[in-house]
């Protein structure tokens, strides 16, 4: 079960100390050693390659714009590409390419760091604190009482966004080195609420942290990323250039202290699912960082926080298991839009929030250093067997601290997976995930022989059961929940356990068809139904990495068993 906590003091009260602020105001000096960082990256791995790197940049751009536009672009892109492409081609005809090759590496690279780097200030970041309080008080306000205008309760606010978990100890390790929380992604307001929360609720100064460049398509939203220590990822480029200035972005701002905040799965959950898979890149970065402060004589730690977020409903949820149907089954699905960019779906998506009895839940886990490894409340690393370990040790080889990418490659792939082990411990199992889960195990077993494409394009009255079958099903699933919780390898709300499964139904039920206009799940008449499939499916989907696989001892009366 989880202890949730109340809201705590600011760690450092006074803005002007944090990190991300000081990073803002050196801005124009970091752009230039980051410059300087990517240049010597490239040389040391590409030099003679350059050439190659710089015509594949241009080619890849010049096709972007033309193939992929955004609004977001500015308005003379495919003119600057076009420009550089023969500012390139001159190049070969000088009489020391490889000079003017650098210069054209130079003009790129400081492009690509203008356009990734945020600017934090502080007046604009109390504005946007004040306004988005503003805003959801008086959206909790109204959804309580929509006869009244009265503002809301900053206290009752904070009652919607539950935070649990070992706050106390990251809050001890921000004054103690640098901290990176690393949280599971389900939706694009993630970013919003996160820095909220952990402003308003844990008390943490602002995190740098990584925000899709299409997220800035949506003006309200943009307006306040920059404002909360966002910088920019644009997922269309894949050029060697960007990814490695993107990167070493990412290892400076954390070797200089900024704490800082990215989403290690890359992109939101299509599916519904926790992370499976993380990006190598990012997580590399964080290992390179903490090597190279060894190598410059610094003993500052960097320390890892993961972090799973859980929601009753997702804003983008309909858009999302879509996406990642139309992958899997490919012809069979069309795209639909993104509900995240509109201005009515995030506002509704909030007032379904606030006048429902739902909350958003986040689980800090139990940090640890950048080898994965168990870190107590002064950041002293220690392995299983309770010994204290020296970390530069593993980054000796012949008795010097030496840069082995291969190495650091494998001490990345460990660090992931203990990440990912993370998430499923820490992960809060809501009521709503359970009845969605059992629902459509149940609904696959009654259609063993469709296959999941044309089992969610099923009509809306393929599916029923009784709701004393459903319930006997249901409490199957979290007898098994409930086992997992006391080995360690799960989380949940205290409150369940004096609640009957019967309850427990209804209230799943209640919360998962509380956004959609077709409902998951809806109960009535003595029958649970579903409206939408796909959406069952997408919110089915949160707990199968727990691999619950029970069989009733009685078969419910419309032969339906949990598979």
């Amino acid at each position: 079960m989880s202890k949730f906590h109340s809201v705590y003091p600011h760690v450092l009260p006074n803005i002007s100390d944090w990190p991300i602020y000081k990073l803002a105001r050196d801005r124009q000096e970091f752009i230039a050693l980051l410059e300087e960082e990517v240049m010597d990256k490239f040389t040391e791995k590409y030099g003679d390659d350059l050439e190659k790197i710089i015509a594949k940049t241009i080619y890849l751009e010049k096709k972007r714009c033309k193939e992929n536009p955004w609004k977001i672009d500015p308005a003379n892109e495919i003119k600057y590409w076009s420009a550089l492409g023969k500012e390139f081609q001159n190049n070969k005809s000088s009489e020391n390419p490889d000079v003017k090759n650098r210069q054209l590496l130079k003009k790129i690279t400081n492009r690509y760091c203008e356009e990734i780097l945020g600017d934090f200030k502080i007046k604009t970041f109390k504005f946007a604190r004040r306004f988005l309080t503003s805003l959801f008080k008086r959206l909790l306000t109204a959804a309580a009482d929509r006869r009244h205008l009265l503002w809301g309760s900053r206290k009752k606010l904070y009652k919607k966004i539950s935070v649990a978990g070992a706050i106390e100890k990251v809050r001890s390790l921000m004054t103690k080195g640098t901290v990176v929380i690393v949280p599971t992604h389900l939706s694009n307001i993630d970013s919003i609420l996160l820095g909220y929360a952990m402003d308003g609720v844990a008390g943490l100064p602002a995190f740098s942290y990584g925000a899709g460049l299409n997220l800035y398509d949506l003006e309200l939203v943009a307006y306040f990323m920059d404002r909360l220590g966002a910088y920019k990822v644009d997922r269309r480029k894949k050029n060697p250039i960007y990814l490695e200035t993107l990167k070493n972005m990412s290892k400076l701002s954390i070797e200089r202290g900024v704490n800082s905040l990215f989403f290690p799965g890359g992109t939101r959950s299509r599916s519904g699912e926790l992370e499976r898979n993380l990006k190598m890149g990012l997580l590399g970065t964080i290992i390179e960082a903490q090597r190279s402060l060894y190598q410059d004589g610094k003993d500052e730690k960097i320390f890892l926080v993961p972090l799973t977020m859980s929601y009753n409903f997702v804003l983008e949820a309909k858009f999302l298991i879509e996406n990642h149907l139309r992958y899997t089954g490919r012809e069979k699905y069309i795209k639909s839009k993104d509900q995240a960019k509109s201005y009515r779906n995030f506002i509704s998506f909030f007032w379904k929030l606030f006048s429902a009895s739902s909350e958003i839940y986040l689980s800090f886990a139990e940090p640890m250093d950048v080898f994965g490894h168990e870190v107590d409340h002064e950041g002293n690393s220690y392995n299983q067997l309770g010994q204290e370990l020296d970390l530069k040790e593993y980054f000796m080889m012949n008795g010097s601290l030496l840069t082995n990418s291969q190495r650091e490659s494998v001490y990345t792939k460990k660090l992931a997976d203990k990440i990912l082990e993370s998430f499923r411990k820490t992960n809060i199992v809501l009521a709503s995930h359970m009845v969605a889960f059992t629902a459509f195990r149940l609904f696959k077993n009654k259609y063993k022989d469709l296959d999941l494409w044309d089992l969610v394009n099923l009509g809306e009255g393929a599916f029923k059961i009784p709701m004393d079958d459903f319930v006997a099903a249901l409490d199957l699933v979290w007898g098994r929940i409930k086992a997992l919780v006391e080995k360690g390898k799960a989380s949940t709300l205290d409150k369940y356990s004096n609640m009957t499964t019967e309850e427990i139904a209804k209230e799943g039920i209640a919360n998962l068809g509380v956004y959609h206009n077709k409902k998951p799940l809806i109960m009535e008449d003595g029958v649970v139904r579903s409206q939408e499939y796909k959406l069952l499916y997408y919110y089915h989907n949160r707990m199968t990495h727990y691999n619950i696989d029970i069989k009733q001892e009685k078969e419910p009366s419309q032969e339906l068993i949990l598979d």
